[in-house]
């Protein structure tokens, strides 16, 4: 993965967290903010399948016949904004790897109906594309005695479900299922910045927070000379306050006045130009705007700091 821009030194981010906090009230700057990646597919479905624990017979009690290994043509590294960086096969589709197999020895689990949900990948024509190292392309004979291309020692799979060139379905899939990166570990994207901004087509570029979700403002709130949230009580179960974030964890985001205060109940909030901050209990996904305007008191914030839409004084 490339060096991101978290990769500032500690020196320079101490030193910014000093300068800020002397804005509103010279309180000290957050903890750091993270996020895991979370599937893209839910376990079932064609999905179970591939549990590696299956009896070998077909519907009719029979033993499933045995299927080619589909070719893999020239491979290349794509990114993927959830995923990251994973391999696709000559015709743009992702390959995955099961946690049931091994790769040191290379061995394959997925046979019978868990091959016809998840067809191997075949490794007689293979190519190393950009991004991908020859070198760690490799094979294992497959229990029907055909060649399966591994990747780090991984074997490489697509997934039935995947109908187009892009498409990421299995990822996640049982636990077990996820997509491979160049070197045959599970591809992980970057986690997100704490607080980032996005572009709306309504509303311009307005912060998130490291789930994506729409960051707010009320407007009956204190930002000077110290924060001050007037959301309390039963307020706060629809307004969740963002918690803090470092100042080099943060992309897009205006960091003066970036700093965290504390609750009077005890509990610690970001601000942004020193203004708290919180997110809508109603936005339920990434994207979500439910939030602008209500009571016309609360709005979406602007890198700086602003609400955005609110009305003028």
């Amino acid at each position: 993965m490339k060096t991101s821009w978290r990769s500032a030194s500690l020196v320079a981010s101490a030193a910014a967290v000093l300068a800020l906090t002397t804005g509103c009230g010279g309180q000290d700057g957050g903890a750091a903010g993270s996020q895991n990646v979370g599937a893209t597919a839910s376990p079932g479905d064609v999905g179970e399948i591939g549990t590696g624990a299956d009896d070998g017979l077909g519907a009719n009690g029979a033993q499933a016949p045995a299927s080619a290994p589909e070719p893999a043509g020239k491979l290349s590294v794509t990114a993927n904004a959830e995923i990251g960086e994973l391999v696709t096969d000559g015709a743009g589709r992702t390959l995955y790897r099961f946690d049931a197999d091994t790769a040191k020895p290379p061995k394959t689990t997925c046979e019978n109906d868990c091959a016809t949900a998840w067809p191997p990948v075949a490794a007689d024509d293979a190519l190393a594309g950009e991004g991908v190292d020859k070198a760690l392309l490799g094979e294992v004979t497959r229990p029907d005695g055909t060649k399966q291309l591994t990747i780090g020692g991984w074997p490489a799979y697509r997934y039935a479900k995947d109908a187009a060139a892009g498409d990421v379905k299995g990822q996640g899939v049982g636990k077990k299922w996820y997509a491979l990166a160049a070197d045959g570990k599970k591809a992980e994207a970057e986690p997100a910045a704490g607080l980032s901004t996005r572009e709306d087509p309504k509303l311009g570029e307005i912060v998130v927070d490291k789930n994506g979700m729409t960051v707010y403002r009320f407007m009956k709130d204190e930002a000077w000379p110290k924060p001050v949230s007037a959301c309390t009580g039963a307020c706060l179960d629809k307004w969740p306050v963002v918690a803090p974030v470092e100042t080099d964890d943060t992309e897009g985001v205006d960091k003066k006045g970036l700093m965290s205060f504390t609750r009077p109940d005890g509990a610690a909030q970001q601000t942004i130009d020193c203004w708290p901050i919180y997110t809508f209990a109603g936005d339920k996904a990434a994207g979500d705007i439910k939030g602008q305007g209500v009571g016309g008191t609360w709005y979406a914030v602007a890198p700086d700091g602003k609400p955005v839409g609110a009305p003028k004084k």
